[in-house]
């Protein structure tokens, strides 16, 4: 599986970014599409996650009811909406796909068998 995000760039306190990630190859073994994202000296953590097939969304307490994830299947696409961004937003954003589905499961870094190449995201206060 080969995961390409884009969508990154900088933008100001309150302000809005779409991500999009797009898988290509063996897709079919894919099972949950997640987010995550990795700040400067920080570990990289958890943000999204949505079931392929179920649709069945995922979130870190930090980002929700400001962040959505959702995916158009007929496009293999995966997306993050950003909205109201916070400059603690700021990282580089990676899109992963994983085999797996349990909740506690898909929010760590380890469920996930391939990763994006990430795309930065700054929020200007």
């Amino acid at each position: 599986v080969q995961l390409q995000a884009s969508g990154g760039g900088l933008v100001q306190a309150g302000g809005s970014l779409r991500l999009s990630c797009a898988a290509s190859g063996r897709t079919i073994n894919i099972f949950t599409m997640g987010w995550f994202r990795q700040a400067p000296g920080k570990e990289r953590e958890f943000v999204a996650a949505i079931r392929w097939s179920a649709g069945s969304t995922y979130y870190a307490e930090s980002v929700k009811g400001r962040l959505s994830i959702s995916r158009e299947n007929g496009k293999n696409t995966v997306y993050l909406q950003m909205n109201s961004l916070k400059p603690e937003d700021t990282a580089v954003y990676h899109c992963a796909s994983s085999r797996f589905g349990g909740q506690q499961l898909i929010v760590q870094k380890s469920a996930y068998d391939y990763w994006g190449q990430g795309t930065q995201v700054t929020v200007s206060s």
